[in-house]
C-alpha cells in the first residue's frame, strides 16, 4: 500500500512536467524595455505627462548632464552641478516607438527658450535630451530638424542633443509628485476637520 501510494505521488508529479514546458515554449517572453531621458523644465510635470503615454512601463525623475556626483536637489536648484533637471522613462517599444515619445517631447514643452521653462529659470531647467545608443542620437537629431523645418515653433529649436551619462535619480519626495499630492488632497481630513487630533499635517511641497 505504501508502495502504491508513493507511484501515484510520483505520477502526479510527472503528470506537471508536460504542462510546465508546454508554459514555458508557448509563454510570452517579458518586453525587453528601453530608456529615454528628457529634460523639459521642472521634473514634476514631465513626469506626469510621459508616466500616462501607453507603453510607458517605468517613470523617475532625477538629474543628469552635469560634473557633479551624487547632486543634491538644494545644489542642482541653485545651478551649480551643470545637471538637469530630467526624467528617465523605461518603455515597450512594441507599444511605443522612440520616435513617438520625441514628438510628445517636442510637443509637451516650449523647445526655444533657453535655460527657461515659464517661471522656472536656469540652466537645470534646460531642454535637453540625453540618448542612449547611435540609433537614439540619430533619431532626435532627425526629429529635431523635422520640427525645426516645419516651423511648428517661431523661434529657433534650443534643444541639447546629449550622450546620456550617469542618471542621479531624486529624492523620494519629488517621484511621482503629482500622484503624492493629488492622494494627499482626496485623502487628507485636515481641512476639512482641523481641531481633529491624531491627525498628521499636510506635508510641504518641495520647490521644483
Amino acid at each position: 500500500m505504501k508502495h502504491f501510494f508513493l507511484f501515484a505521488i510520483a505520477g502526479i508529479l510527472l503528470s506537471f512536467g508536460p504542462l510546465s514546458r508546454a508554459a514555458d515554449k508557448n509563454g510570452t517572453k517579458p518586453a525587453q524595455l528601453e530608456t529615454a531621458t528628457f529634460a523639459a523644465g521642472c521634473y514634476w510635470g514631465t513626469e506626469e505627462f510621459f508616466r500616462k503615454i501607453p507603453g510607458v512601463m517605468e517613470t523617475q525623475v532625477g538629474f543628469t548632464g552635469g560634473t557633479t556626483p551624487h547632486p543634491k536637489y538644494e545644489e542642482t536648484h541653485d545651478g551649480h552641478t551643470g545637471h538637469a533637471e530630467s526624467v528617465e522613462i523605461k518603455f515597450d517599444p512594441s507599444k511605443v516607438s522612440y520616435e513617438h515619445l520625441l514628438d510628445q517631447f517636442f510637443k509637451m514643452h516650449d523647445p526655444t527658450t533657453k535655460d527657461q521653462q515659464g517661471n522656472d529659470a536656469g540652466s537645470q531647467y534646460r531642454s535637453a535630451i540625453f540618448y542612449h545608443g547611435q540609433k537614439q542620437k540619430q533619431e532626435a537629431e532627425a526629429f529635431k530638424a523635422k520640427v525645426e523645418k516645419s516651423k511648428a515653433w517661431k523661434a529657433p529649436i534650443v534643444t541639447e542633443i546629449a550622450e546620456a551619462k550617469t542618471f542621479w535619480p531624486a529624492e523620494e519626495a519629488h517621484q511621482k509628485y503629482w500622484l503624492k499630492i493629488r492622494a494627499v488632497t482626496t485623502t487628507t481630513t485636515c481641512e476639512k476637520f482641523p481641531s481633529t487630533p491624531n491627525v498628521a499635517p499636510k506635508p510641504q511641497a518641495p520647490r521644483c
